[in-house]
């Protein structure tokens, strides 16, 4: 009877301990998702870049809003597209700047950065605004300076409320494989 009352302490305070522990690590997950995915840390938007690029993925009409009220701006001179294999048009004609379109290859946001990059080296761009949205935009950004040494923004679109629930989980393995398997262009 003894030994049963002195192990009795000792398994509710590895209990206890197991219990924070968990809980350090739920809130520690829960504060990264919130920084990486739901508010990232984004410098502002300058009044010039060389290009604005918009990456294709969920929110597309939102990001299309956001690139082109940038173009609107003449915030940059040629505004850079990426569409997907099924995708017949690309964004309307606005004047006094170069519309580009392009599918990425692969059709991923790796193959995105790959055609950035051989694009603003062709083009000698220095500077880049990328249009995607809040969740997307940290991985966006490393892989894109993973291809182009230049300035890099970002611009955030909306992202409808449902989306978010696919696209939390997808951008933890997305960004995960990008830190830890892909760390090239």
């Amino acid at each position: 009877m003894l030994v049963d009352e002195a192990v009795r302490p000792r398994r509710r305070r590895s209990r206890r301990t197991a219990g924070i522990v968990a809980a350090v690590l739920v809130g520690a997950f829960f504060a990264l998702t919130a920084r990486l995915f739901v508010w990232p840390d984004l410098q502002p938007v300058p009044a010039h870049a060389d290009a604005i690029v918009e990456l294709a993925g969920p929110g597309d009409d939102n990001r299309d809003q956001v690139a082109l009220a940038l173009a609107r701006d003449h915030v940059a001179p040629v505004l850079v597209q990426s569409t997907l294999p099924g995708d017949t048009s690309c964004l309307p004609p606005i004047a006094g700047v170069r519309i580009v379109c392009f599918h990425p290859n692969p059709s991923t946001t790796r193959g995105e950065a790959r055609y950035i990059g051989a694009l603003a080296e062709s083009q000698h761009w220095s500077s880049v605004i990328l249009v995607t949205t809040r969740d997307q935009a940290w991985r966006a950004h490393l892989r894109v300076s993973r291809c182009f040494s230049g300035e890099i923004y970002d611009a955030t679109a909306h992202l409808p409320a449902l989306d978010w629930l696919r696209q939390i989980p997808y951008q933890w393995v997305a960004s995960i494989k990008a830190v830890a398997v892909q760390r090239s262009c």
